[in-house]
Protein backbone atom coordinates (compact mmCIF):
# COMPACT_ATOMS: atom_id res chain seq x y z
CA UNK A 1 0.00 0.00 0.00
CA UNK A 2 1.59 3.23 -1.04
CA UNK A 3 0.71 6.59 1.15
CA UNK A 4 1.64 10.08 0.22
CA UNK A 5 1.75 12.38 3.00
CA UNK A 6 1.62 16.55 1.91
CA UNK A 7 2.86 19.10 3.53
CA UNK A 8 0.26 22.91 3.16
CA UNK A 9 2.46 24.21 5.76
CA UNK A 10 5.39 25.73 7.89
CA UNK A 11 9.03 23.69 9.15
CA UNK A 12 6.45 22.07 12.37
CA UNK A 13 4.34 21.01 9.80
CA UNK A 14 6.80 19.42 7.54
CA UNK A 15 8.75 17.73 10.96
CA UNK A 16 5.20 16.31 12.05
CA UNK A 17 4.63 14.75 8.00
CA UNK A 18 8.32 13.34 8.53
CA UNK A 19 7.51 11.45 11.54
CA UNK A 20 4.17 10.22 10.10
CA UNK A 21 6.17 8.94 7.21
CA UNK A 22 8.10 7.47 9.19
CA UNK A 23 5.13 5.47 11.71
CA UNK A 24 3.79 4.70 8.33
CA UNK A 25 6.93 2.88 6.90
CA UNK A 26 7.06 1.02 10.50
CA UNK A 27 3.28 -0.63 9.45
CA UNK A 28 4.58 -1.63 5.89
CA UNK A 29 3.55 1.12 4.25
CA UNK A 30 5.57 2.39 1.03
CA UNK A 31 5.43 6.22 1.78
CA UNK A 32 6.51 9.80 -0.48
CA UNK A 33 6.13 13.50 0.09
CA UNK A 34 4.90 14.09 -3.53
CA UNK A 35 2.15 14.69 -5.41
CA UNK A 36 2.13 11.11 -6.91
CA UNK A 37 -0.50 8.03 -7.44
CA UNK A 38 -1.34 6.54 -4.45
CA UNK A 39 -3.70 4.46 -2.30
CA UNK A 40 -3.89 7.14 0.56
CA UNK A 41 -3.34 10.80 0.96
CA UNK A 42 -2.29 12.59 4.73
CA UNK A 43 -2.89 15.89 4.12
CA UNK A 44 -1.29 17.98 6.95
CA UNK A 45 -2.95 21.62 6.60
CA UNK A 46 -2.23 24.99 7.09
CA UNK A 47 -4.35 28.16 8.19
CA UNK A 48 -2.10 31.22 8.87
CA UNK A 49 -3.58 33.01 5.80
CA UNK A 50 -6.81 32.54 3.64
CA UNK A 51 -4.74 31.61 0.85
CA UNK A 52 -2.93 28.72 2.73
CA UNK A 53 -6.06 27.59 3.77
CA UNK A 54 -7.41 27.86 0.14
CA UNK A 55 -4.29 25.34 -1.02
CA UNK A 56 -5.05 23.22 1.79
CA UNK A 57 -8.61 22.59 0.41
CA UNK A 58 -7.22 23.01 -3.14
CA UNK A 59 -4.90 19.53 -2.98
CA UNK A 60 -7.40 17.57 -2.29
CA UNK A 61 -8.90 17.80 -5.60
CA UNK A 62 -5.48 17.86 -7.17
CA UNK A 63 -4.82 14.28 -5.06
CA UNK A 64 -8.49 12.55 -6.62
CA UNK A 65 -7.54 13.38 -10.09
CA UNK A 66 -4.38 11.61 -9.53
CA UNK A 67 -6.38 8.84 -7.88
CA UNK A 68 -9.85 9.16 -7.98
CA UNK A 69 -10.34 6.10 -5.75
CA UNK A 70 -7.67 7.62 -3.05
CA UNK A 71 -9.18 7.66 0.53
CA UNK A 72 -8.01 11.09 1.96
CA UNK A 73 -6.82 12.10 5.30
CA UNK A 74 -7.18 15.51 6.49
CA UNK A 75 -5.12 16.84 9.80
CA UNK A 76 -3.87 20.33 10.96
CA UNK A 77 -4.45 23.91 11.41
CA UNK A 78 -7.04 24.37 8.63
CA UNK A 79 -8.95 21.91 9.74
CA UNK A 80 -8.78 22.74 13.40
CA UNK A 81 -9.79 25.80 12.24
CA UNK A 82 -13.06 24.49 10.35
CA UNK A 83 -13.76 20.75 10.05
CA UNK A 84 -16.70 20.96 7.97
CA UNK A 85 -14.75 22.77 4.98
CA UNK A 86 -13.29 19.16 4.39
CA UNK A 87 -16.44 16.73 4.77
CA UNK A 88 -16.74 16.29 1.17
CA UNK A 89 -17.04 13.38 -0.87
CA UNK A 90 -13.27 11.15 -0.86
CA UNK A 91 -12.43 12.71 2.45
CA UNK A 92 -12.43 9.57 4.70
CA UNK A 93 -10.79 11.09 8.25
CA UNK A 94 -11.03 15.00 9.69
CA UNK A 95 -9.00 16.07 12.59
CA UNK A 96 -7.46 18.70 13.85
CA UNK A 97 -3.54 19.50 15.38
CA UNK A 98 -3.91 17.09 18.27
CA UNK A 99 -3.33 13.39 18.52
CA UNK A 100 -2.13 13.61 14.82
CA UNK A 101 -0.55 10.01 15.15
CA UNK A 102 -4.00 8.55 15.14
CA UNK A 103 -3.69 9.06 11.24
CA UNK A 104 -1.74 5.97 11.24
CA UNK A 105 -4.38 3.65 12.52
CA UNK A 106 -6.39 5.35 9.43
CA UNK A 107 -9.65 5.76 10.58
CA UNK A 108 -12.82 7.30 9.14
CA UNK A 109 -15.13 10.19 10.22
CA UNK A 110 -14.40 13.48 12.14
CA UNK A 111 -12.09 13.51 14.91
CA UNK A 112 -11.02 16.81 16.34
CA UNK A 113 -9.74 16.66 19.66
CA UNK A 114 -9.20 19.41 22.24
CA UNK A 115 -5.57 20.82 22.02
CA UNK A 116 -3.18 19.27 25.07
CA UNK A 117 -1.92 21.15 27.63
CA UNK A 118 1.51 19.08 27.47
CA UNK A 119 3.99 18.56 24.07
CA UNK A 120 2.49 15.85 22.41
CA UNK A 121 4.95 13.93 20.82
CA UNK A 122 5.22 11.89 17.19
CA UNK A 123 7.33 8.86 16.04
CA UNK A 124 10.90 9.99 15.76
CA UNK A 125 10.99 11.00 12.28
CA UNK A 126 13.11 9.80 9.69
CA UNK A 127 15.60 12.36 7.84
CA UNK A 128 14.36 12.14 4.50
CA UNK A 129 16.12 15.60 3.40
CA UNK A 130 19.53 16.72 3.22
CA UNK A 131 19.28 18.71 6.48
CA UNK A 132 17.13 17.66 9.22
CA UNK A 133 14.01 19.41 11.09
CA UNK A 134 13.82 18.45 14.74
CA UNK A 135 10.62 19.98 16.34
CA UNK A 136 11.19 20.88 19.93
CA UNK A 137 7.87 22.97 20.49
CA UNK A 138 4.35 23.42 19.91
CA UNK A 139 1.85 26.33 20.74
CA UNK A 140 2.13 30.26 21.09
CA UNK A 141 1.33 32.25 24.20
CA UNK A 142 1.96 35.74 22.11
CA UNK A 143 -1.40 36.27 20.57
CA UNK A 144 -0.93 39.02 17.55
CA UNK A 145 -3.70 40.65 16.66
CA UNK A 146 -3.66 39.43 13.25
CA UNK A 147 -2.95 35.45 13.82
CA UNK A 148 -5.35 32.70 13.91
CA UNK A 149 -2.00 30.11 15.37
CA UNK A 150 -2.45 30.38 18.51
CA UNK A 151 -6.18 29.62 18.70
CA UNK A 152 -5.21 26.34 16.38
CA UNK A 153 -2.43 25.29 18.25
CA UNK A 154 -3.14 26.12 21.58
CA UNK A 155 -0.12 27.60 24.41
CA UNK A 156 3.31 26.94 24.14
CA UNK A 157 4.33 23.28 24.85
CA UNK A 158 8.00 22.45 24.72
CA UNK A 159 9.59 18.78 24.00
CA UNK A 160 12.08 17.38 26.94
CA UNK A 161 15.41 18.38 26.50
CA UNK A 162 16.60 14.78 26.59
CA UNK A 163 14.39 13.89 23.92
CA UNK A 164 15.36 16.92 21.08
CA UNK A 165 19.09 15.53 22.18
CA UNK A 166 18.54 12.12 21.49
CA UNK A 167 16.79 12.75 18.54
CA UNK A 168 19.28 15.36 16.72
CA UNK A 169 22.24 12.80 18.04
CA UNK A 170 20.50 10.48 15.85
CA UNK A 171 19.96 12.96 12.95
CA UNK A 172 23.39 14.10 13.12
CA UNK A 173 24.49 10.67 11.72
CA UNK A 174 23.68 11.33 8.09
CA UNK A 175 23.34 15.23 7.71
CA UNK A 176 25.95 18.18 9.02
CA UNK A 177 22.76 20.81 9.05
CA UNK A 178 19.82 20.31 11.83
CA UNK A 179 17.17 22.94 11.99
CA UNK A 180 15.29 23.84 15.22
CA UNK A 181 11.79 24.41 14.91
CA UNK A 182 8.67 25.31 16.09
CA UNK A 183 5.81 27.30 16.69
CA UNK A 184 7.46 29.68 19.12
CA UNK A 185 10.85 28.52 18.84
CA UNK A 186 11.84 31.48 21.32
CA UNK A 187 9.54 30.04 23.91
CA UNK A 188 11.17 26.85 24.28
CA UNK A 189 11.41 25.68 27.68
CA UNK A 190 9.75 28.14 29.79
CA UNK A 191 7.23 25.27 30.91
CA UNK A 192 9.69 23.27 31.45
CA UNK A 193 12.17 25.29 33.91
CA UNK A 194 15.00 25.30 30.74
CA UNK A 195 15.04 27.85 27.92
CA UNK A 196 16.60 27.66 24.33
CA UNK A 197 19.91 28.80 25.06
CA UNK A 198 20.50 25.64 27.41
CA UNK A 199 19.35 23.53 24.28
CA UNK A 200 21.98 25.09 22.81
CA UNK A 201 24.95 24.80 25.51
CA UNK A 202 23.83 21.06 25.86
CA UNK A 203 24.33 20.70 21.46
CA UNK A 204 27.77 22.37 21.92
CA UNK A 205 28.98 18.94 20.81
CA UNK A 206 27.01 17.71 18.16
CA UNK A 207 28.82 17.04 15.35
CA UNK A 208 26.84 18.73 13.15
CA UNK A 209 25.85 22.31 12.40
CA UNK A 210 22.82 23.68 14.33
CA UNK A 211 20.45 26.21 12.14
CA UNK A 212 17.54 27.92 14.24
CA UNK A 213 14.34 29.11 13.58
CA UNK A 214 12.13 31.80 13.27
CA UNK A 215 12.76 33.73 16.83
CA UNK A 216 11.57 36.37 18.38
CA UNK A 217 13.67 39.43 19.38
CA UNK A 218 12.75 39.72 23.13
CA UNK A 219 14.73 36.33 22.94
CA UNK A 220 18.14 38.07 22.12
CA UNK A 221 20.47 38.74 25.20
CA UNK A 222 23.89 38.49 26.94
CA UNK A 223 23.31 35.17 28.41
CA UNK A 224 21.67 33.73 24.81
CA UNK A 225 24.16 35.06 22.96
CA UNK A 226 26.61 33.93 25.27
CA UNK A 227 25.45 30.50 24.85
CA UNK A 228 25.68 30.67 21.17
CA UNK A 229 29.17 31.58 21.42
CA UNK A 230 30.15 28.85 23.38
CA UNK A 231 28.44 26.26 21.61
CA UNK A 232 30.14 27.54 18.21
CA UNK A 233 27.99 25.19 15.79
CA UNK A 234 25.23 27.72 15.42
CA UNK A 235 24.92 29.40 11.87
CA UNK A 236 25.31 32.61 11.89
CA UNK A 237 22.04 33.20 10.43
CA UNK A 238 18.96 34.98 12.41
CA UNK A 239 15.35 34.87 11.44
CA UNK A 240 14.52 37.81 13.28
CA UNK A 241 10.20 38.27 13.00
CA UNK A 242 9.59 41.71 12.63
CA UNK A 243 6.02 42.05 10.67
CA UNK A 244 6.67 46.31 10.59
CA UNK A 245 9.29 49.17 11.37
CA UNK A 246 6.61 51.32 12.90
CA UNK A 247 6.15 51.38 16.66
CA UNK A 248 2.30 52.66 15.44
CA UNK A 249 1.38 49.21 13.77
CA UNK A 250 3.70 47.50 16.03
CA UNK A 251 1.30 48.16 18.78
CA UNK A 252 -2.02 47.75 16.79
CA UNK A 253 -0.59 44.12 15.88
CA UNK A 254 0.32 43.46 20.01
CA UNK A 255 3.95 42.75 18.83
CA UNK A 256 5.81 43.20 22.47
CA UNK A 257 8.54 45.19 21.13
CA UNK A 258 9.59 48.51 19.92
CA UNK A 259 11.56 49.38 15.92
CA UNK A 260 14.33 50.77 18.56
CA UNK A 261 14.55 47.75 20.60
CA UNK A 262 14.63 45.49 17.57
CA UNK A 263 17.82 47.18 16.15
CA UNK A 264 19.35 47.15 19.44
CA UNK A 265 19.00 43.34 19.63
CA UNK A 266 20.10 43.22 16.43
CA UNK A 267 23.46 45.17 16.79
CA UNK A 268 24.07 43.33 20.12
CA UNK A 269 24.54 40.30 17.82
CA UNK A 270 26.54 41.94 14.96
CA UNK A 271 28.92 42.68 17.96
CA UNK A 272 29.34 38.65 18.13
CA UNK A 273 28.72 37.84 14.54
CA UNK A 274 28.82 40.46 12.13
CA UNK A 275 28.88 38.70 8.64
CA UNK A 276 25.55 36.61 10.14
CA UNK A 277 22.62 36.94 7.83
CA UNK A 278 19.25 38.72 9.24
CA UNK A 279 16.23 37.35 7.32
CA UNK A 280 12.76 38.27 8.51
CA UNK A 281 9.12 38.35 7.76
CA UNK A 282 7.04 41.79 7.18
CA UNK A 283 3.39 42.01 6.71
CA UNK A 284 2.29 44.55 4.71
CA UNK A 285 -1.11 46.45 4.77
CA UNK A 286 -2.20 45.65 7.60
CA UNK A 287 -5.81 47.73 8.45
CA UNK A 288 -4.02 50.46 10.77
CA UNK A 289 -0.84 50.64 8.10
CA UNK A 290 -0.87 54.32 6.54
CA UNK A 291 1.39 54.97 3.61
CA UNK A 292 3.58 56.98 6.14
CA UNK A 293 4.02 53.96 8.18
CA UNK A 294 4.44 52.08 5.05
CA UNK A 295 7.49 54.33 4.45
CA UNK A 296 8.45 53.59 8.23
CA UNK A 297 8.90 49.95 7.63
CA UNK A 298 10.39 50.66 4.15
CA UNK A 299 13.54 53.00 6.00
CA UNK A 300 13.62 50.37 9.03
CA UNK A 301 14.34 47.42 6.26
CA UNK A 302 17.00 49.41 4.82
CA UNK A 303 18.44 50.61 7.51
CA UNK A 304 19.09 46.88 9.18
CA UNK A 305 20.07 45.28 6.35
CA UNK A 306 18.06 42.38 6.18
CA UNK A 307 19.71 39.38 3.91
CA UNK A 308 16.20 38.43 3.21
CA UNK A 309 12.55 39.54 3.69
CA UNK A 310 9.40 37.65 3.32
CA UNK A 311 6.95 40.09 2.11
CA UNK A 312 3.55 39.10 3.30
CA UNK A 313 0.00 40.35 2.42
CA UNK A 314 -2.45 40.96 5.28
CA UNK A 315 -4.31 38.11 5.34
CA UNK A 316 -7.88 39.10 7.77
CA UNK A 317 -8.31 36.12 9.63
CA UNK A 318 -11.54 35.68 11.85
CA UNK A 319 -11.11 35.15 15.31
CA UNK A 320 -8.54 37.23 15.50
CA UNK A 321 -8.17 40.86 17.39
CA UNK A 322 -7.37 42.69 14.32
CA UNK A 323 -10.21 40.87 12.38
CA UNK A 324 -12.74 44.25 13.30
CA UNK A 325 -10.65 46.59 11.50
CA UNK A 326 -11.22 45.01 8.22
CA UNK A 327 -8.83 45.25 5.28
CA UNK A 328 -7.04 47.99 2.82
CA UNK A 329 -7.73 47.65 -0.98
CA UNK A 330 -5.95 45.54 -2.81
CA UNK A 331 -4.74 47.79 -4.89
CA UNK A 332 -3.33 49.64 -2.32
CA UNK A 333 -1.32 46.39 -1.04
CA UNK A 334 -0.06 45.04 -4.06
CA UNK A 335 1.53 48.42 -4.45
CA UNK A 336 3.21 47.99 -1.21
CA UNK A 337 4.10 44.80 -1.92
CA UNK A 338 6.32 45.10 -4.98
CA UNK A 339 7.69 48.75 -3.69
CA UNK A 340 8.62 46.32 -0.38
CA UNK A 341 10.02 43.20 -2.72
CA UNK A 342 11.74 45.60 -4.72
CA UNK A 343 14.22 46.75 -1.95
CA UNK A 344 14.65 43.22 -0.40
CA UNK A 345 15.84 42.19 -3.95
CA UNK A 346 17.81 44.90 -3.68
CA UNK A 347 19.59 44.06 -0.13
CA UNK A 348 19.74 40.49 -1.03
CA UNK A 349 22.17 41.01 -3.44
CA UNK A 350 23.82 43.86 -1.68
CA UNK A 351 24.82 41.24 0.89
CA UNK A 352 25.44 38.58 -1.31
CA UNK A 353 27.80 40.26 -3.17
CA UNK A 354 30.20 40.91 -0.49
CA UNK A 355 30.95 37.42 -0.43
CA UNK A 356 32.36 36.48 -3.61
CA UNK A 357 35.66 35.81 -3.01
CA UNK A 358 35.27 34.30 0.21
CA UNK A 359 35.14 30.58 1.32
CA UNK A 360 32.12 29.22 2.37
CA UNK A 361 30.35 26.29 3.53
CA UNK A 362 28.01 24.57 2.08
CA UNK A 363 25.81 21.74 2.97
CA UNK A 364 24.98 20.24 -0.65
CA UNK A 365 21.08 19.37 -0.99
CA UNK A 366 20.30 18.50 -4.76
CA UNK A 367 21.75 18.53 -8.07
CA UNK A 368 20.18 18.89 -11.86
CA UNK A 369 23.47 17.42 -13.48
CA UNK A 370 25.42 20.98 -13.81
CA UNK A 371 25.49 22.38 -10.38
CA UNK A 372 24.92 20.77 -6.92
CA UNK A 373 23.71 23.22 -4.85
CA UNK A 374 22.90 24.27 -1.20
CA UNK A 375 22.78 26.37 1.70
CA UNK A 376 25.81 28.14 2.79
CA UNK A 377 26.03 28.39 7.03
CA UNK A 378 24.79 32.45 6.44
CA UNK A 379 21.59 30.74 4.35
CA UNK A 380 22.92 31.89 0.68
CA UNK A 381 21.66 29.49 -2.03
CA UNK A 382 25.06 28.54 -3.52
CA UNK A 383 25.79 26.74 -6.95
CA UNK A 384 28.80 24.24 -7.57
CA UNK A 385 30.05 22.78 -10.82
CA UNK A 386 28.50 19.34 -10.25
CA UNK A 387 31.59 17.08 -8.91
CA UNK A 388 29.05 14.34 -6.85
CA UNK A 389 29.79 15.33 -3.45
CA UNK A 390 27.88 13.35 -0.97
CA UNK A 391 23.97 14.94 -0.12
CA UNK A 392 24.05 15.98 3.15
CA UNK A 393 27.49 16.93 4.10
CA UNK A 394 29.66 20.21 4.37
CA UNK A 395 31.84 21.24 1.96
CA UNK A 396 33.99 24.11 1.59
CA UNK A 397 34.31 26.24 -1.25
CA UNK A 398 35.33 29.58 -2.96
CA UNK A 399 32.75 32.15 -3.74
CA UNK A 400 33.46 33.25 -7.42
CA UNK A 401 30.66 35.01 -9.01
CA UNK A 402 26.96 35.90 -8.48
CA UNK A 403 23.32 33.78 -10.01
CA UNK A 404 20.03 35.38 -10.29
CA UNK A 405 19.09 33.66 -6.93
CA UNK A 406 22.23 33.06 -5.20
CA UNK A 407 26.01 32.47 -5.58
CA UNK A 408 28.14 30.32 -7.78
CA UNK A 409 31.05 28.74 -6.15
CA UNK A 410 34.26 26.35 -6.73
Amino acid sequence: MKTAVINIGCKVNQCECDSLMTGLIALGHEVSDELVFADNYVINTCAVTKEAERKSRQVIGKVKKINPKADVYVIGCASEKNAEQFEIKGVRYVSGTAKKEAVLRMLSGVHVEPIPNEYESLPVGTNFRARAYVKVEDGCNNFCSYCVIPYLRGRCRSRALDDVISECLSAAETTDEIVLTGINLSAYGLDLGTNLAELLSRLSDLPARIRLGSLEANVIDEAFISALVSAGNVCPHFHLSLQSGSNEVLKAMNRHYTAEEFAEKVALLRTYFPTAAFTTDVIVGFPTETEETFEETMRFVREIGFSNVHVFPYSRRAGTAAFPLGSLPDEVVSDRVKRLSALRDELKREYESAFITSELEVVVESTDGVYQEGYSENYIRVYIPDRDYPTGKKIKVTIEGERADGLVAR
